[in-house]
């Protein structure tokens, strides 16, 4: 046997429990604020997702602990299509969609921290479901396999393959001797900015629930509109500086905390994929706040500088939240929000697209090109501040970059087909490849993705799955040479 099928089945099975568990606390909210019947709905599905991870533990009592490099990539997508697919039916079973392949979308949106939804009236819906959409972006933020990663040495399984396949980035950076490890000091740090973030916005006059929901969807850069103007309900800069300011820390290496709280703030500070993040931040809000102020988008600089800086780390982010109708802003400020959905976060943060180092990689690469037609001779390396980018990484980021913008336009094309309008198809490729879950043209700041047929929503659950898991993952299963012993 090639693959390794009794432990892909363990692990889905595993994967099975943690989402009947975390649909535990939405049980628990449906009975307190008195929604019976989507109190029902929850039990239904945690005793199914009970019932599958029993059956498979069951029918599974010994396996084999190795993993192999295509048993990891296998895990990786079976595992997040089964937690999608689970997710689904609290959405099923109290009658929020009409279908399972709505109801599907709406999962896959929420894991994936994509935030896109095709409801209509979303905040009319049953409060326990929009706890649970929110809850479903949490986890699925830092991934569900790293917690799963947690839980496998005590099944005698490694989980460093499977790490290398699902977290995202270029590579996975060990903080600790052990990958399971290194997994619960990720969690303990997102966790911890998940409890400071619920207190800041109780301060700023939330109530609990709207607190809790919006640290969920915005430490997660999922960031679903719980209301139908999003941000913007609130009325509030002190609401808007907090979501945005942790929107940006959920964005940025979670490794460099680890560094911070050992001390080590110089590694931090001059981290260079950091500091072009930042610095990528810093121009795209200087050029909008300019562009919309010579405009007369806005009356003042200064309105200007907040719409502008809040919708660039919005975008760049991919967290998705808006305070303002960017959608009727000039050509040029679309545009760099455009380009700022492409990039997206540092790797290993929860933020999705490309990511800023693969940005930073490719430009040098262009670069050392330009040198080597100057001077044909010359032995250049690729450097990240003063360290060489080993060959093995640099074709890695050039493979992957071909193959997102490959994927980008062939998926644009079969969305085409729908004839929807040539902004609207763009947008809605690049904001599920990204996670970013809003768009330009009829899709908008709202991110309501109901325009599209079934079978167009059906394609765009699997990039945003795909997006989610750096496009490798779910590609390479198409390829007959993955499934093929030799």
């Amino acid at each position: 046997m090639y693959f390794n099928y009794k432990v892909i089945i363990r692990i889905a099975g595993i994967i099975s429990v943690i989402i009947g568990i975390a649909m535990i606390p939405s049980l628990i909210a449906a009975y307190y604020y008195g929604e019976k019947e989507t109190g029902e709905a929850f039990i239904k599905s945690i005793l199914l997702a009970f019932a599958i991870g029993g059956i498979t533990r069951l029918s599974i009592q010994s396996a084999s602990s190795q993993i192999r490099i295509r048993d990891g990539y296998l895990i990786a997508a079976v595992c997040w299509f089964a937690a999608s697919a689970l997710g689904a039916f609290p959405y099923l079973f109290s009658e929020i969609l009409p279908s399972y392949l709505d109801a599907f979308f709406e999962s896959v949106s929420g894991f994936t921290t994509t935030g896109v939804t095709i409801i209509d009236n979303y905040h009319e819906m049953p409060k326990a479901i929009i706890f649970w959409r929110s809850l479903s972006h949490w986890l699925g933020a830092m991934g569900i396999l790293i917690l799963a990663i947690s839980l496998l040495p005590a099944l005698g399984i490694g989980g460093l393959t499977i790490a290398n396949v699902e977290a995202p980035g270029p590579t996975v950076e060990k903080m600790n001797a052990h990958i399971s490890d290194s997994a619960k000091i990720l969690y303990i740090v997102y966790i911890a900015f998940t409890l400071i973030e619920i207190i800041l916005l109780k301060l700023g006059g939330l109530n609990f629930f709207d607190a809790l929901t919006h640290t969920l969807t915005s430490i997660s850069t999922g960031g679903t509109q719980i209301y139908p103007n999003g941000i913007r309900y609130f009325n509030s800069l002190y609401v808007e500086i907090i979501i945005i300011f942790f929107n940006l820390i959920a964005s940025v290496n979670f490794v460099l905390y680890h560094k911070l709280f050992k001390g080590k703030w110089r590694e931090f500070i001059k981290d260079h994929e950091l500091r072009t993040f930042l610095a990528i931040l810093s121009a795209a809000t200087v050029l909008i706040a300019f562009n919309l102020w010579f405009s007369n988008s806005y009356e003042s600089l200064g309105s200007s500088v907040r719409h502008a800086f809040f919708q660039a780390a919005s975008f760049i982010s991919t967290c998705g939240n808006s305070t303002a109708d960017f959608t009727i802003w000039p050509s040029f400020s679309q545009m760099i929000l455009l380009c700022l959905m492409f990039i997206g976060g540092c790797s290993t943060s929860t933020a999705g697209s490309m990511k800023v180092i693969r940005i930073v990689i490719i430009f040098k690469l262009i670069a050392r090109g330009m040198h080597k037609r100057l001077h044909p001779n010359a032995v250049a390396g690729i450097k990240i501040g003063t360290k060489v980018v080993p060959s093995e990484i640099v074709s890695r980021v050039s493979s992957f970059t071909l193959l997102y913008f490959s994927i980008f336009i062939i998926s644009s094309m079969l969305l085409s087909l729908g004839n929807y309008d040539l902004l609207t198809t763009i947008s809605a490729v690049a904001s599920a490849m990204s996670n970013t879950g809003i768009g330009f043209g009829v899709i908008g700041h709202d991110g309501n993705f109901g325009i599209f047929s079934e079978a167009s929503r059906l394609y765009l659950s699997i990039l945003m799955i795909a997006g989610r898991l750096e496009l490798f993952a779910v590609i390479m299963l198409l390829s007959p040479s993955f499934w093929k012993a030799k």
